[in-house]
C-alpha cells in the first residue's frame, strides 16, 4: 500500500535557479580533480535565505595530504560549519578542492587554515569554523580549528 499524505503540502516559491546558476561550471559535466588547490575552483550559489541565520555542516572524512618533511600520508577528516551570508559552497566544487590536496606536501595547521582561508574568499560568510581531525601518526593526534567571524 501506498504512502498518501493526509493533507497537501504546502507549495513552496520556485528559486529562479537556472539564472542563480550561471556560476557553476562543474555540476553535472565530468570534471576531473584537480592536482593542485591552485587548479580547483570553488564556485558558489546565491543563500536561498540570506535573510536567515542558519548553519551548514560538512564532514569530509577521507582528507589525505601527506607530510612535507617525511613525506608520509596524513589522514583526516576534515570539518565545515558555517553561517553563509550572500552565497553557498556549491559541494561538487567543494570535494574536488578538498581532492586536490591528496599530493600536497603541506603540515596539519598549514591546511586546516587554507581551507578556511580559500571558503572564507569565495563565501564571505557571516561565521565559518574549519576543523582538521588528523590520524594518529608517531603516536600524536592532531586536531586543529580554525575560526573566522565577519566584522
Amino acid at each position: 500500500m501506498a504512502f498518501r499524505p493526509t493533507r497537501l503540502t504546502p507549495r513552496l516559491p520556485q528559486l529562479e535557479w537556472r539564472s542563480s546558476m550561471e556560476g557553476i561550471t562543474q555540476l553535472g559535466r565530468p570534471t576531473q580533480v584537480p592536482t593542485t588547490p591552485e587548479e580547483a575552483k570553488l564556485e558558489a550559489f546565491p543563500n536561498p535565505n540570506p535573510a536567515r541565520s542558519y548553519t551548514i555542516e560538512f564532514t569530509c572524512p577521507e582528507f589525505t595530504a601527506f607530510c612535507p618533511i617525511t613525506h608520509q600520508p596524513d589522514f583526516a577528516e576534515i570539518r565545515i560549519s558555517y553561517v553563509p551570508d550572500e552565497r553557498c559552497v556549491e559541494l561538487k566544487s567543494l570535494k574536488l578542492y578538498l581532492g586536490s590536496f591528496r599530493n600536497q606536501g603541506i603540515f596539519h595547521e598549514a591546511v586546516t587554515n587554507r581551507i578556511l582561508d580559500d571558503l572564507v574568499a569565495v563565501l564571505e560568510p557571516r561565521q565559518m569554523t574549519v576543523i582538521g581531525d588528523f590520524s594518529v601518526r608517531g603516536g600524536i593526534k592532531t586536531v586543529v580549528t580554525a575560526t573566522y567571524t565577519k566584522p
